[in-house]
């Protein structure tokens, strides 16, 4: 690290607990279905040399059955990634060191690798926890301690990104491309008023009346052409099946006919489709043939389609990797699974990736990070959601709201867990409250994460 600040931090103390999250429906994705969650919650105290000191908070879904595929059963690597986020907590709290909240993540997550055998091992499970699956439980850690920071400055996080906070340059993350550059290069100062929301569509999701099998017990849309309706949404992420071309072709065609019905009965003529195959294809071919027939079929919906997400395995690294060259010359690909790291967008880049998915669950400043990198290269960005709820779903708003070039943000914890939102819905309605398919960021401009 550079020479020390004044406003360098230890962390005290930390604390790391669980909370339920019940869902109102499913939700299926890459042949997966995920019924119930749990938070990380984790409250983080930093202290500076001279004894000044702030408190922050973090919260994540531990989201195991995305970060974790395997064979293990999913209540076992729920259990592994709840025990390591523990382990995490107590990791931050003996680093020895003073820092800024990038620096100290980067030191401590040198120890992430080796806690991932240890707790399976512990636990007598096969394998240890992935690198993405380590990222999502330290994340409300890491969030924790740059919202501490912030609120100890009475300053916004991403305010604190400069030369004038930070001692190291960002060629201490990342590599001698960005020598004398600092994060507020690549953040804004304040956060766009508004973002538009893309709304989830998933797998069991029903179109219409005629789908719906089974209606929640509550006041909140259920079908498609009501959710539209609802927010006037302008933004709709497909879940695809990725192995199943004529199924794949006709859900897109279909979620077209009747958002054009619907969106020609609201006036509007503008919206736009993401496609999220959860890295089930297996090949660029399967994408490149997907988009032609979807232009052949119906060159409208084709011509919504924004960009395409994460078609192929995670495993970039493969000797059988494929190149997304052809795919990202008809639509941005980007990488949300296999981006874990500077040296995986570096690799996505060599085969023809075009964009990143940012998600606060990979950790705040991991994110940064990577949005740097992203626009350096010149990158497709768009920030993606985890299920996140309550203060998660506001911490990647803010993240959202202060990455240009960002398209949209999405949250769909409001379809499928929207209990776990009503409380800090209560004290930021308007960020929770989606009106003409925008949410309002304007007000995430506090001290800390920008929410209180």
């Amino acid at each position: 690290m550079g020479q020390g600040k004044s406003t360098d931090v230890t962390v005290k103390e930390v604390s790391v607990s669980f909370e339920p999250v019940p869902f109102r429906a499913p939700l299926k994705f890459g042949g997966r279905v995920v019924s119930s969650s749990w938070m990380i919650n984790a409250t983080v105290t930093v202290e500076t040399q001279s004894g000044k000191h702030g408190t922050g908070h973090g919260s994540m879904p531990v989201g195991n059955v995305w970060a974790w595929p395997s064979t293990v059963e999913p209540p076992e690597t729920e259990k592994a990634m709840l025990a390591y986020a523990k382990a995490v907590g107590e990791l931050f709290e003996s680093y020895p060191g003073y820092g800024h909240p990038l620096e100290i993540e980067f030191e401590v997550s040198a120890e992430y690798e080796h806690l991932a055998k240890k707790i399976p091992q512990k636990l007598g499970l096969p394998e240890p926890i992935p690198h993405l699956a380590q990222l999502v439980c330290a994340s409300p850690i890491d969030a924790a301690v740059h919202d501490a920071f912030g609120r100890m400055l009475k300053l916004n996080s991403f305010n604190t990104l400069s030369r004038e906070f930070c001692s190291s340059d960002l060629s201490h993350f990342l590599d001698e491309q960005f020598a004398g550059e600092y994060l507020d290069r690549y953040t804004l100062r304040e956060p766009v008023p508004v973002l538009p929301l893309y709304h989830l569509v998933g797998a069991l999701d029903p179109l219409t009346e005629a789908d719906v099998t089974d209606r929640p017990n509550d006041k909140l849309p259920v079908t498609l052409e009501e959710w539209i309706h609802a927010d006037s949404l302008t933004h709709l992420k497909i879940k695809l099946a990725g192995d199943q071309l004529e199924w794949d072709i006709e859900r897109v065609l279909a979620i077209d006919r009747v958002a054009s019905e619907t969106q020609a009965a609201r006036q509007c003529s503008q919206w736009f489709y993401s496609c999220d195959f959860n890295e089930k294809c297996d090949s660029a071919e399967y994408v490149v043939e997907f988009l032609r027939r979807i232009q052949q079929s119906n060159p409208a919906a084709f011509d919504r389609i924004q960009y395409i997400e994460q078609p192929t395995s995670r495993h970039l690294d493969a000797a059988n990797a494929p190149d997304m060259h052809a795919a990202a010359a008809i639509k941005p690909v980007v990488i949300d699974e296999a981006l874990t790291s500077y040296e995986a967008l570096l690799k996505s880049r060599e085969l023809g990736y075009s964009g990143i998915a940012l998600k606060a669950c990979k950790g705040q400043s991991e994110s940064l990070l990577m949005a740097a990198a992203a626009q350096k290269f010149g990158m497709f960005l768009c920030v993606q959601d985890l299920t996140c709820p309550g203060a998660a779903f506001l911490h990647s708003c803010s993240l959202a709201a202060r990455i240009p070039g960002v398209a949209a943000i999405e949250g769909n914890a409001r379809q499928y867990c929207p209990a776990a939102n009503q409380k800090w819905a209560r004290k930021l309605p308007a960020v929770f409250t989606v009106r003409n398919g925008m949410i309002d960021t304007s007000r995430l401009a506090g001290p800390g994460l920008g929410f209180q």
